[in-house]
């Protein structure tokens, strides 16, 4: 048997993936292991984690990739330097300072990372950036065909690509090179608005649907040229990424009306709009863009990697209104699942190892992290002297959390293997009723210590999604990756009341308007970023529905990641205790075991250790 390793590492988002003969065995960031968000280091965890799953040593391992070349990088990086210069001198002798001392000596880096895992004797490979994000994008898809657009902020040189998969191959035909780049001008507006680049591009989409795309021609019309064929070129007077330590300019500045939002401060309407605004033109060039590569290679089903390809709202676009009849995104679209493209790429491409698509994706549900026994959990809790109901009985475990469920209870669940990628998908969720007007500002206030505006996802048994939601029957969107509305009949008609709050400045009052019969999970534009929930794929986490549905009639629950904010979702039975313990959630499930909050012991102090527990995570 073979042993392909994958690693991205030393940027952001580090991983490392396992194939046994191609087969994904186990996947999974360094940041769950570490509890440090969005970690870069050498993953040197969880490479160990990926040989224990396996059951194997390093050196059993034929060939570690890594995902991308940094010789070509620190060419780019370079030359853009130069091109900018004398600006830019504070930038480049900070980035000097890594890529001398680490990033320039990634081989001996990576050598002496392997070695420390025991006696490596295999092969090291190095793949392009983007050849990773597009082979982790068609390899594990369930497409004998299919063509690939990847998109993100940048690889070496290339920002955004476009080509095809069939068979065993690959092949990327046209590319769109650095500083012009569709994910860096998405995370100027992050940066503007006040989150944090290469973090909170998720939060500026669910704030735009808040706003109205006012910018949307001044941003065409100053900053990106969009051609016909979804190609495009940014106007680089009015960016300071490509030599600065920020985003934007003075120019940008008074394009929109004043300096950049201050981090943690008031959201104000600008900023809403603006997040409309830029959502609605990466929507534009996507959709251009699928149409062309639509029409160049003919092919029904498209295939998408890269960070841009997190964007669950233009995904929605696409898959209703573009040309492919269907779409299969990588479920860690960003660098992290650069580790699986890497090595599938080895794998097929580079020793020419046969591919079949069998009409079921490779992703194992991206369900590729660690799992716990239940005796493993018993021990634990055994140990923390925590109060816990054991059941021997699956049925019952779940009738009762139904139950619970049912009552408005907020339940935190670890069951079965660790997510791999940035969704929780049903293996490390915080789950509620959708049906609660109350659900979304209690998890997002008491529970996740987050902003008020920012929107839950439900998970939906698969075989109802489109009774629910504005999807066509047989559509799936099993990793959470699709935005979809809510069927008409679910909608509620607002009151003149309602409609004056949602003209309100407080974020608070908009969000807690009930819009559906669906409130927790219905955002303020009637869309829901859905996960379809088959049994195949997810196993008890889809029986949980079933039990809920037959207990309430609603085949749908709240899914959102099993964490606070500026944490990395649980990894640990102790991880998910700890985080059950320090906030108001109600119910804890660690595999057969139940844990009610007004059961345990007093931790004493509430205040201060809650205080401890949130201090040890920067804000996202």
């Amino acid at each position: 048997m073979r042993h392909i390793l994958g690693i991205s590492a030393l940027y952001h988002d580090s991983a490392a993936a396992l194939l046994s003969d191609g087969e994904i065995v186990a996947a999974a960031q360094e940041e769950r292991f570490t509890r440090k968000r969005h970690d870069a280091a050498f993953p040197l965890r969880a490479i160990a984690y990926c040989l224990q799953e396996a059951g194997i040593g390093i050196e059993q391992v034929d060939y570690v990739c890594f995902y991308d070349k940094p010789l070509k990088k620190f060419d780019r990086l370079i030359e853009t330097y130069l091109a900018y210069a004398p600006a830019g001198f504070r930038s480049f002798h900070q980035a000097m300072t890594v890529w001398l001392k680490e990033k320039l000596h990634i081989r001996r880096e990576i050598t002496r990372g392997l070695q420390s895992q025991g006696d490596f004797r295999g092969k090291l490979l190095f793949t392009d950036h983007h050849e990773s994000h597009a082979a982790s994008a068609f390899f594990p898809s369930p497409f004998e065909r299919a063509a690939i657009i990847t998109c993100d902020g940048v690889g070496e040189w290339a920002t955004t690509t476009w080509g095809t998969g069939e068979g065993n191959r690959i092949q990327l035909r046209q590319a769109i090179s650095f500083p012009h780049s569709l994910g860096l001008l998405y995370s100027a507006f992050t940066y503007f608005t006040g989150f944090k680049v290469n973090s909170g591009e998720y939060k500026l989409m669910g704030l735009a649907p808040y706003g109205e795309p006012i910018y949307a021609e001044r941003i065409k019309e100053h900053l990106i040229d969009i051609k016909p064929d979804g190609s495009y070129r940014l106007n680089m007077a009015y960016f300071t990424y490509p030599g600065g330590l920020r985003m934007t300019g003075h120019k940008f500045a008074e394009l929109f009306g004043g300096p950049p939002r201050q981090a943690e401060t008031d959201i104000t309407q600008r900023e809403m709009d603006l997040a409309a605004s830029i959502q609605k033109v990466t929507e534009e060039v996507m959709l251009k863009m699928a149409q062309h590569v639509h029409a160049e290679t003919g092919l029904t089903d498209l295939c998408m990697a890269g960070g841009v390809a997190l964007n669950c709202v233009a995904n929605g676009r696409l898959q209703r209104e573009g040309p492919f009849e269907r779409i299969w995104i990588q479920p860690a679209a960003g660098d992290a699942g650069g580790a699986v493209g890497t090595a599938m790429f080895a794998w097929h491409q580079l020793l020419d190892k046969p591919r079949h698509s069998s009409g079921t994706d490779k992703q194992h549900g991206s369900l590729l992290g660690p799992k716990y026994a239940t005796s493993e959990v018993v021990a634990y809790l055994d140990q923390a002297g925590a109060v816990y109901h054991r059941f021997e009985d699956e049925a019952a475990l779940l009738d009762r959390l139904a139950e619970l469920l049912s009552q408005d209870k907020v339940v935190g669940w670890l069951h079965g293997r660790m997510e791999f990628g940035p969704r929780a998908l049903g293996a490390r969720s915080i789950l509620g009723d959708p049906r609660s007007p109350r659900m979304q500002s209690v998890m997002n206030v008491k529970i996740k210590f987050r902003e008020s505006f920012r929107p839950f996802a439900p998970c939906v048994l698969a075989e109802r999604a489109h009774e629910l939601f504005g999807m066509a029957p047989g559509v799936e969107s099993p990793y959470m990756l699709m935005c979809a509305p809510v069927q008409d009949r679910f909608r509620h008609t607002l009151s003149p009341e309602q409609i004056q709050a949602m003209k309100d400045p407080d974020l608070c009052r908009r969000v807690n308007v009930p819009r559906s019969e669906f409130p927790a999970i219905t955002h303020v534009d009637y869309s829901a970023r859905i996960q379809t929930v088959d049994e195949v794929r997810h196993g008890r986490f889809y029986r949980l529905l079933r039990a809920f549905e037959q207990r309430t009639g609603c085949p749908a629950l709240v899914n959102t990641s099993f964490n606070i904010r500026g944490e990395p979702i649980v990894n640990t039975p102790a991880e998910a205790h700890r985080c059950f313990q320090n906030t108001d959630m109600d119910v804890l499930v660690l595999e057969d075991c139940i844990l009610l909050k007004e059961e345990q012991p007093s931790l004493g102090t509430v205040d201060a250790n809650r205080q401890q527990y949130l201090g040890q995570f920067l804000l996202d």
